[in-house]
Formats: structure tokens, sequence, C-alpha cells
């Protein structure tokens, strides 16, 4: 009796099993990635490498914007810099100097300033940076087409769109307004987020790059960065 009955409980409990493994596997791929950076643009530009070929004439700066009253600083990109990149990409990039990492969660406040730009009015974020001809950016243009508003890849080549599920559009405002980008190297999948941070606008899945330097900028507008924030995996750099 005993044993028949320890039979008609074994399924159960190898069902029970298996939910309490399903439910600590999803606690654990919910764990958030480690914090690696927290930036307010509070210290200066030490930290970052730009993309301008002049020193004598910048088009990054740290300003002061106030912040409801109180006393703060922006990163400012004021252009499209004279740096002629090596393939048909963006002109304006400041990367962070001392950390490569692989995957990767990106948070950043930004406002784009150039009202006038049009349908490709834009700012940027970039990551997977092996260097000028080498590296992944997300556009955030105003209006979409296979140039603008799209993930993108610079493969030792222009840059290539390869985004799966496409914006219709950036809805820029004159606000301020929150960007993400997630990466998770294993699968390649790659998600952008523009204030709605529960669905992505864009995504795309790519292996090329599995680590990088991550970077923010513009092809050709002008704005302000605040407040980033870096969850992610540290990647020693790979010897040439």
């Amino acid at each position: 009796m005993r044993l028949a009955l320890s039979l008609r409980l074994f399924p159960l409990l190898v069902a029970c099993h298996c939910v309490l493994l399903a439910s600590i596997a999803a606690v654990t791929a919910e764990e958030p990635l480690p914090l690696l950076l927290a930036e307010d643009f509070e210290h200066g530009l030490d930290h970052w490498q730009t993309t301008e070929p002049d020193p004598g004439k910048p088009f990054w700066k740290i300003e002061s914007l106030p912040f409801h009253g109180q006393p703060n600083h922006v990163l400012r990109v004021l252009g499209p810099s004279d740096y002629q990149p090596p393939h048909r990409s963006p002109h304006s990039i400041a990367l962070w100097k001392d950390l490569v990492v692989g995957d990767f969660e990106l948070t950043v406040d930004v406002q784009n300033t150039h009202v006038d730009a049009g349908p490709h009015r834009d700012l940027c974020v970039f990551w997977g940076y092996q260097g000028p001809a080498h590296f992944y950016y997300a556009h955030f243009g105003a209006q979409a087409d296979p140039h603008a508003c799209q993930i993108f890849i610079v493969n030792n080549a222009p840059r290539t769109m390869i985004t799966v599920d496409q914006a219709a559009g950036t809805p820029w405002t004159d606000s301020w307004h929150r960007l993400k980008v997630v990466r998770r190297v294993a699968d390649g999948e790659i998600e952008v987020f523009f204030d709605a941070m529960d669905k992505p606008m864009m995504t795309a899945r790519d292996k090329q790059f599995a680590w990088g330097q991550f970077g923010l900028g513009t092809f050709d507008d002008h704005g302000n960065f605040d407040n980033l924030v870096l969850r992610g995996l540290k990647v020693t750099r790979p010897v040439p």
C-alpha cells in the first residue's frame, strides 16, 4: 500500500519540483545587472573621449542647466563635429574611456535642442564600440526611413540598418525624454526604449560585436544629456 501511494505521489512531487526550479530560474533571470556607473556630469569630462579632431574647436562641453531651481550640469553636444568617420556614420560621439561591457542596460535623460532639424532630428546611443569602423548605434530620428530612427551596425562599411521591430519615428518635443538600450550578448538581442520603459520602441538581433565601449552623440544635431546609469557586465578588452 505504501509503495502504491508513493508511486501515485511521485509524478506530483516531480511536477512541484519542476515548478519550483522554474520559479527560481525566473527570479534569477529578473535580477538586475550590477551597477557599473552613475554619471550626472557634475565632475567634468575627464572620463570621456570625443571624436572632435581639433581640441581648440570643441563640439562637446559641460553646461550649467538648473533643474527645478537647483544647480545642475549636463553634457551638451553642439552639432556635427568636423570628424570624418571612415564610413558613413555619425560625426559627434562621446565615449566613456575606462569601461568595456558585454551585456548591459543603459538609461539616460536627453533633450534634443535642434527644433528646426526636420525629419532627421536626432540623438544617438552607441555600444559595442571597438573602433571607428566597428560599433552599433541607435538613431532616435524624428521620422523613420532606412537611414533614420533605426538600430544600425557599422562593420567596416557604411552604417547598415539591422532593426527588426521598427518605429514610425521618435516623438521629440522640446522637453526632456528618457532613453534606454538593453543588450544581451548570448542571443544578440537589442532593445531600445523611448520614454515608455515597459515596451521597446525598436528591437534588433545581432551577435557581431560581443563587447565594446558605450557612448552618446548625434549624427548632425545638438542637444543635452544627463543622469546616465549603466548596469552591465565588465569585459576585459581583448589584446589585438
